[in-house]
């Protein structure tokens, strides 16, 4: 087989490629590059929530902080979508095939428009670009990981990207993958261009993170 140096070949160079993703979070087995679909399907059976990557099974960054915010945007986002009737809404197991990857954002909102016939897709891993997509971050997201991820979502078709930081109580709008307004906890958010008539305080985002602070015991 020939050889080229612009062809990753030792793990380094696929970390690299991924936005400097650690190690850790990288499945060996199949090898790095040659991961399949069926892969996926078959890590995700066995309880293993990944990515697929350039070939490559990365496990998804965790959090219970993280987690918690996602739930409660998801809880916000899915009252107003059910409520108009605006399409769907799914959370961190709800994966995606864009263009070249398959990713499991932490929330997203895919309008009925953009689902087959306006119904609920049949596949496990449906072939739609989301309207929306939020990304809590992690402790383990680098600035490159995320930059990532916002190429993939826009290329793939994605109008509206939410990266949202639990430390900073901030979340960062994203209308492409370079075009950004950072919201605080005083800032409202909308859901233009991605989703009609939803607006909220990103305050409410971060709520309950303050969840017991204020109960006195004695």
């Amino acid at each position: 087989m020939s050889i080229n140096s612009t062809l990753p070949v030792t793990l380094d160079d696929h970390l690299a490629l991924l936005g400097g993703v650690a190690a850790s979070r990288v499945r060996l087995t199949p090898p790095p590059g040659q991961a399949s679909m069926d892969d996926l399907i078959m890590a995700h059976q066995r309880g293993s929530l990944c990515e697929l990557v350039d070939g490559i099974l990365v496990e998804k960054a965790v959090g219970y902080e993280q987690s918690v915010v996602a739930a409660t945007i998801l809880r916000i986002i899915g009252w107003h979508v059910s409520a108009n009737g605006l399409g769907l809404v799914s959370g961190a197991d709800g994966f995606f095939q864009l263009l070249s990857t398959t990713r499991g954002p932490d929330v997203a909102f895919v309008a009925r428009d953009r689902l087959p016939q306006g119904k609920m897709p049949s596949q496990a891993y449906p072939r739609i670009a989301p309207d929306l997509v939020v990304e809590a971050l992690s402790p383990t997201n680098t600035i490159a990981v995320m930059a990532r991820k916002r190429m993939e979502y826009f290329h793939a078709g994605v109008d509206l990207v939410w990266i949202v930081d639990c430390l900073h109580r901030s979340v960062a709008v994203y209308t492409s993958p370079t075009e950004v307004q950072v919201l605080g906890e005083t800032d409202s958010i909308d859901g233009r261009p991605a989703m009609r008539g939803f607006t909220a305080c990103v305050s409410d985002f971060f709520a309950d993170l303050d969840f017991g602070q204020s109960i006195v015991v004695g």
